[in-house]
């Protein structure tokens, strides 16, 4: 991933969906590829020694200056491989992600002294761990790629409302306090503020539909 990640000219985020332990250090590995710039990854895994590909897929996306795709690669993992540590340590595995030059890993494990130990591992092979956060809850979450949820949601939202979607995330309307407004988003988009409104929460209907079903 991490070869991978500075073989792009522009990276975003590499995302580890699954990855299968085949023999003598190599894994089947499905990823996500986020990147800023249009990239071909037949060419760019050929510089990368002990990698090839096996397949790849573009995922549609509403922005124009972001090539999306999913990759599934054989690679020869040196030790140590991130993925392994914590499957050593018995932890279930529920996020990995490289950006910003970082590796922000979500894992759950049995109790504290088995996260110590994991967190240990990662600080002796890797040489820095930083715990961002940490909770106790008795669900232990969904491991790698559950649902492919990347693919679900784009088969079921329309462009327009992809569109409407990323514009307001990319510009804070999410957030707390919100950074833009409807009307922002109307005008960014070049349609009324009264369709924005309407695609907007639709696209928020879709999803809300997908977590609890449809309404009776």
């Amino acid at each position: 991933m991490a070869k991978l990640y500075r073989e792009l000219d522009e990276p975003r985020s590499i995302e580890l969906d699954n990855a299968f332990y085949v023999e003598d250090g190599t894994w089947i590995e499905s990823l996500t590829v986020a990147s800023d710039a249009d990239f071909d990854p037949e060419t760019i895994l050929a510089e990368i020694p002990g990698t090839s590909l096996f397949y790849a897929s573009t995922v549609p996306t509403a922005s124009e200056n972001l090539d999306l795709r999913r990759l599934t690669i054989l690679a020869t993992e040196s030790y140590p491989f991130v993925l392994s540590l914590i499957l050593r340590q018995e932890a279930i595995p529920n996020r990995i992600v490289l950006q910003n030059g970082s590796f922000e890993i979500v894992a759950t494990t049995r109790d504290w002294d088995r996260f110590r130990s994991m967190a240990d591992a990662v600080q002796e092979t890797l040489g820095e761990f930083d715990l961002l956060a940490v909770s106790r809850n008795e669900e232990p979450g969904e491991p790698l790629d559950s649902g492919r949820l990347t693919e679900v949601l784009v088969s079921k939202l329309t462009e327009e409302q992809l569109a409407v979607l990323e514009t307001a995330y990319d510009h804070g309307y999410f957030d707390i306090p919100r950074e833009a407004s409807a009307t922002d988003l109307a005008e960014e988009l070049g349609v009324a503020q009264s369709t924005a409104s309407e695609r907007l929460r639709t696209a928020e209907r879709t999803l809300l539909e997908l977590i609890y079903g449809p309404r009776e």
